[in-house]
Parts: structure tokens; sequence; C-alpha cells
């Protein structure tokens, strides 16, 4: 009976997820979408090393959902300072940067449902033995954290690790993601926060760089954004369910997390 029962519970996940492949999609008659991104967020949005061209997870998610929806995906470049409000005020049609998902942002645009959890990790020089814990972090101020201003990695860095005041100096304040990295390079900075596809992405292109230390700090839910009241939210919703249910965000998840190599 139990393998009948294994069988049968196959059966009708098989069944579930066919469905949701079989699933109609909108079709937006190859209408053209204004994506905006920032290119500096690996492996997410992010440079080529050696063409220069925008790639990473979002840039396949994106084009893979314009392709099922037949709309033709634009491509723009925006800081992150002033993305959100880009998006709100109708510039562009949707954004992406790893874009957490909360009630603040929620309160000026719309959010896709997630297309990927995370969680935050400190990242670290891979020679620095004086830090195991956000514990350790804190107890010595001489120690500096780099990080893009109004991000959650800001936040948690204030909030989870240091004392609430967001002009704490010990944080670095950095114009891109990427850049705050570069510093904990250099020795600049001794600590960065960011999400674990982030951390794959960095270590797998500099190995023996860095490393990860102590417990996640806060879990992230990411998200596109819309200007409120967008058109498009349900249509990315139908295309993320059926990207989620075929494998195809497994296979990206695969691809830039685990395969994909700066140096190849």
């Amino acid at each position: 009976m139990k393998l009948v029962a294994t069988v049968l519970a196959a059966m009708l996940v098989a069944t579930a997820v066919g469905s949701v492949q079989a699933q109609v999609l909108p079709d937006l008659k190859g209408r053209s979408i204004r994506a905006v991104t920032e290119n500096a967020y690996t492996p997410l949005n992010f440079a080529d090393p050696k063409t220069g061209a925008g790639i990473g997870w979002e840039y396949d998610a994106t084009h893979e959902i314009g392709k099922r929806l037949n709309a033709k995906i634009e491509w723009n470049l925006s800081s992150w300072d002033v993305m959100i409000e880009a998006v709100k005020s109708g510039q562009y049609d949707v954004g992406m940067d790893g874009i957490t998902i909360n009630d603040e942002r929620k309160a000026q645009v719309d959010f896709s449902e997630p297309y990927m959890s995370s969680q935050q990790y400190m990242l670290v020089r891979a020679d620095d033995a004086r830090i195991k814990s956000k514990d350790d972090f804190a107890a010595n101020t001489d120690l500096l954290i780099g990080a893009q201003a109004g991000t959650s990695n800001f936040y948690a860095a204030i909030y989870d690790i240091l004392d609430g005041d967001e002009k704490n100096p010990r944080v670095k304040l950095f114009d891109t993601f990427g850049a705050s990295v570069q510093a904990l390079k250099s020795g600049d900075v001794d600590m960065v926060l960011m999400d674990q596809a982030s951390v794959t992405g960095y270590i797998g292109a500099d190995p023996g760089v860095f490393k990860t230390v102590g417990d996640p700090v806060g879990s992230d839910q990411f998200g596109y954004i819309f200007a409120k009241g967008s058109d498009l939210v349900a249509p990315f919703n139908a295309a993320i369910a059926a990207m989620k249910a075929d494998g195809t965000l497994d296979a990206l998840n695969r691809k830039w997390f685990y395969e994909y190599s700066a140096g190849k």
C-alpha cells in the first residue's frame, strides 16, 4: 500500500505540474517591455568580463519570460538609488536587481511573486581569522562593513549586526554592490553582507579570495518591480509559475550559481 500511495502521490504531482505547463500564458502580441537593472550584482546581473554585455540569472529569466509572453525585452541600466523611483514614475516597465520584497517598497511599487529566496551571509577575505560570527564583528570596532545605501544588505548591517544607527561610521557606502566587494578584496572594508546567490557567484569567480563566516543574517525574497497598477504583474506571475513548475528556474540556478565561472 505504501508503494501504491507513493506512486499515486507522484502521479498527482506530475498532473499538477503538467497542468501548469499546459496553461496558456497571456499573449502580449510583440509588446516592447522596458526593463532596467544595474549590472552590478553577480551572478544575477553583471557585465560579461569578456564582452561587456549584460548577463546573469535575471537576464536569462527575463528573456525567457518575454519569450513565453510574446514580448520584446528592451534593456536599460540604472543606478540602484534611483531605480525604484524610475519604475514607480513609469520611466521603465519592470525593474530587477535582487530587489527584496518588503512593505516599505510595496507602498511605492507593485511586486511580482517571488522568483528567488535567499538568506544573507557574511563575506570576508579568505585569510581573515578575526571574524567567526556577527557578534565577533560587532565587538571589534576596528572592523568595517561595505554596503550600498538603501539596500537590504545595508539595513541588515545596521539593524542586525550593529547598533541601529543608520549613520554608523563603521558602514562604508559605495555606489554599487560590486564596488563594495572590490573594497573588501583590497582590504578597505572587512565584510560585506550578501545573499547566497551572490556568495556563490563571487567565490566562484575569484577562488581562494573570499569565504563566508557565521550563521545567515536574515532572509530575503526577490521579485520584479512595476509601477502601481501595472498590467504586466499578472502575466509575469503566470510566466514565473510556469517556469517554476517546468524546472526552468532550477536550471538557471544550476547555470549561474554552480556552473558559471568568469574565468571560462
